[in-house]
């Protein structure tokens, strides 16, 4: 009970005051400080991974060998990927989930906020040690974030740093989604059943499970590779009777689910901005909780289309092809409900919604160059291309990240009681939207003209559309600045938001609160909109 009333005791402290020293930070069990913390924190690696992507688009921007060596852009490829997906876009989601599923189900805390605060704090000594791997000799691992075996066993006195600090991350995920979980199904407000839930808070709670379902595999898969490195044992060594396939198997099994997990509480955060800024209920509440968890199952069963070449047999890679081709299904059930949200409704065009609509555009162009994917015969020419970096990054850039950003803009308000400088937030919008074509729409091309991916030089044809993605990386890059800029004059202070924020003297006849409100689809028909 101490535990417990420590949480609230704590909770009642001044929100806005100047911080009370580190101690505030360093102990904190408070779940906004918490959310803070992990947002901040993801900011910090936004910009350590997004460096080293530009060091990779800096040596690609000609052919030849320019600026790194072929190992040290191997390494900046691994650690890249490692850090945006570990450090930047999924604590920040958890850091999100800290801040609003309290305030959406009206629970006053989460429910273990010391391990809360112990989660959050593993990260920054995972991250160090991720990130020390390149100051020990021999440098990073340089195997890819996938870390196929045998590749990835060749990387002396960094692999095992590289080992603890993917555990550490994984445990750190794994008390998070527990977290999540028990607050979400044991503190919401009376009244609130489950399918009353914003749709934030149920895309986290699909994704906390997805979460513990498969960090275990992720972990196991590493302590094998472990083993076999140190102890002699055989699980990914030919030689010894193991299948280096094996590991791709397991690793995938992880992995494609993780993807969902990086892209779930995206779903929800956009569920939650396109019916503020159409000022209607969201269009289809059931379904698209019904299409979350359908996407969510289905996540488990579409592993192996990562290995399409590896020689598997044609039943398993028919199988694969359907499971896959069948995620379409749920994911256009969403993408046609948000569009039939904003249909009819009275739109306006602030920095979330902006975030939000580019988000439905160009998710939906990572999703067919996915279906693409997804069919074998094709994917044999596609597999290892840039065309396979393009569909990945128009779902993780303008699918996670823009959504972070919209969620950035559309609670920043309420997290500071400040408004930010809305001509600044436009600007960053569309100097975003415009760089991440700039950089990731020529590589469909490099891909289907057959551009291997992670080869630090390349044939002279490859290299106009090459230089025009490098253009648009650092143009990207340097706008991100910008989004810095807004945040931290938005915190430091700025013109006092009203808590009808999204409301401000427009002419809509409607008043939607800063906190979601009771979710939109409890309505029983739209609120007239003028």
């Amino acid at each position: 009970m101490a535990h417990a009333h420590d949480a609230h005791a704590h909770d009642h402290h001044d929100d806005h005051g100047p911080a009370k020293g580190i101690g505030r930070w360093l102990f904190a069990t408070n779940h906004k400080d918490i959310g803070t913390l992990y947002m901040l924190f993801s900011l910090l690696m936004f910009f350590v991974g997004g460096t080293m992507a530009l060091v990779i688009r800096a040596e690609l921007f000609q052919p030849g060998m320019q600026l790194v060596d072929p190992m040290f852009f191997n390494q900046m490829t691994t650690m890249h990927a490692l850090i945006m997906i570990f450090g930047a876009v999924m604590p920040a989601f958890v850091g999100l989930a800290n801040w609003m599923i309290p305030l959406q189900v009206g629970a006053p805390d989460m429910a273990l906020p010391r391990m809360n605060n112990f989660s959050f704090w593993i990260l920054p000594f995972a991250f160090t040690m991720l990130i020390g791997t390149l100051f020990v000799p021999g440098g990073a691992p340089a195997g890819g974030w996938t870390m196929y075996p045998p590749l990835s066993q060749q990387t002396g006195e960094a692999f095992p740093m590289l080992i603890f600090a993917v555990h550490l991350m994984g445990a750190s995920s794994i008390m998070g989604a527990i977290n999540v979980i028990v607050t979400i199904m044991n503190m919401r407000a009376p009244g609130m059943s489950l399918l009353k839930m914003p749709i934030f808070v149920w895309t986290w709670l699909i994704t906390a499970y997805l979460l513990i379902a498969v960090m275990p595999v992720l972990a196991g898969a590493v302590t094998m590779l472990l083993t076999d490195h140190y102890f002699g044992t055989t699980f990914f060594e030919a030689a010894g009777g193991g299948d280096p396939v094996m590991f791709q198997h397991i690793f995938w099994f992880f992995g494609h689910p993780e993807v969902y997990i990086m892209i779930l509480p995206a779903f929800g955060i956009v569920s939650e901005i396109i019916p503020t800024f159409s000022r209607k209920p969201l269009f289809g509440y059931d379904a698209m909780v019904y299409a979350t968890a359908s996407i969510a199952f289905l996540s488990f069963i579409v592993w192996a289309h990562h290995m399409f070449t590896v020689g598997m047999p044609l039943a398993g890679q028919m199988f694969f092809m359907l499971a896959t081709m069948l995620i379409a299904v749920p994911t256009g059930v969403k993408v046609f409900n948000w569009t039939a949200t904003m249909f009819k409704g009275s739109i306006s065009f602030e920095p979330p919604m902006l975030f939000a609509i580019s988000f439905l555009f160009l998710f939906t162009i990572g999703g067919f160059s996915g279906l693409m994917l997804a069919i074998v015969p094709a994917d044999f020419q596609y597999h290892d291309t840039y065309f396979v970096v393009a569909h990945f990054h128009y779902v993780l850039v303008p699918g996670a990240v823009f959504s972070l950003m919209a969620a950035a803009y559309y609670w920043l308000p309420k997290w500071t009681g400040h408004m930010y400088n809305m001509k600044l937030a436009k600007a960053h919008f569309w100097l975003s939207t415009i760089f991440v074509n700039v950089l990731f729409f020529p590589q469909h091309f490099l891909g289907l003209a057959g551009m291997p991916r992670r080869i630090p030089d390349y044939s002279t044809q490859f290299a106009d559309w090459n230089m025009i993605s490098s253009i648009g990386a650092f143009g990207f890059g340097l706008s991100q600045l910008l989004f810095v800029y807004i945040v931290v004059s938005c915190i430091r202070g700025g013109e006092k938001a009203s808590d009808k924020v999204w409301d401000s003297g427009r002419p809509h006849g409607l008043e939607w609160t800063l906190s979601s409100p009771p979710p939109y689809h409890s309505f029983e028909t739209a609120p007239e909109v003028k």
